[in-house]
């Protein structure tokens, strides 16, 4: 018996040494996780923007022909830094890696194509945390505007939330970037409605922070003598008033693509955007 009891007293110190230790330990990773967490919360609240953006322990590289692609045809990506070059690279190919690209009627899918519509999801993320859009799983291009029999009409884009597809007509897309000055990009505009979306089903910081931001902007445009002088101006088109989504989209059109202009003439908005995507880079 004393050799049994012995036995078991030899255990119990065992596994109290071993997984006492261990508990101990993950006890005080839970601790430390909820206070930087709390800390984090506390520091949005105040300064409306996350405590870091970029932390990559091992960053994937772009195949130089896609870095040839962003060079040539992307001009955001020129406007980075090398930094943020490196860190816009590794965002894109973890999002290339991450959805799947479909043809429609007979289109092959190129490697331009997956660049250039995965570099405008990381142009509008490039100032969040989170930029893998759960939401989206999938990218189905068309060579033109399309029909949609969902609808019963014909489009140039759309985001399908129950196939968690983005569907776009890859000669709009392109026409999108061949003036960079007129306000009028497809790629920009769907993958806002994505965002959108994004945000309120995933509530991560940088989600939060993309939410809270609208509804700002929704106050401020409670204000009549400020909403009507925005729809007298003709800064933003028209189809910016269809609904409240379709103004988002139309608003982060415009600080995209004219973001002086924007700042000059509504700087109360401008700042609530650039909020909202923490953009504190290439100028803006």
């Amino acid at each position: 018996y004393r050799l049994y009891y012995l036995y078991i007293y030899f255990y119990l110190y065992f596994y109290y040494m071993v997984f006492g230790k261990f508990l101990a330990i993950a006890i005080i990773l839970i601790i430390i996780y909820y206070l930087v967490k709390s800390a984090e919360t506390l520091y949005v609240i105040k300064f409306k923007k996350p405590i870091y953006t970029h932390f990559y322990l091992f960053k994937k590289k772009l195949p130089e022909s896609s870095i040839t692609i962003l060079e040539n045809q992307f001009e955001f990506y020129g406007l980075l830094n090398t930094s943020q070059k490196t860190f816009f690279q590794h965002r894109l190919a973890t999002f290339l890696a991450d959805k799947e690209f479909f043809g429609r009627e007979d289109l092959e899918v190129t490697e331009e194509m997956k660049v250039l519509i995965g570099a405008t999801a990381i142009m509008l993320t490039f100032g969040m945390r989170n930029y893998y859009l759960g939401i989206l799983d999938r990218v189905i291009i068309y060579p033109n505007t399309y029909y949609s029999n969902i609808t019963a009409a014909y489009h140039k884009g759309e985001f399908n939330p129950r196939l968690k597809a983005l569907v776009i007509s890859w000669k709009d897309f392109k026409e999108g970037y061949a003036d960079t000055t007129d306000n009028l990009n497809l790629g920009i505009h769907e993958f806002t409605h994505i965002l959108q979306l994004n945000s309120k089903k995933f509530r991560d910081v940088s989600a939060s922070i993309f939410s809270d931001g609208y509804t700002e902007i929704e106050q401020i445009l409670k204000d009549d003598l400020y909403r009507n002088n925005l729809m007298a101006s003709d800064y933003f088109r028209n189809y910016a008033y269809t609904n409240k989504y379709e103004f988002l989209a139309v608003l982060i059109e415009n600080f995209i693509e004219t973001p002086k202009d924007f700042k000059m003439n509504f700087p109360q908005l401008y700042s609530k955007v650039r909020q909202m995507l923490n953009y504190n880079f290439a100028g803006y």
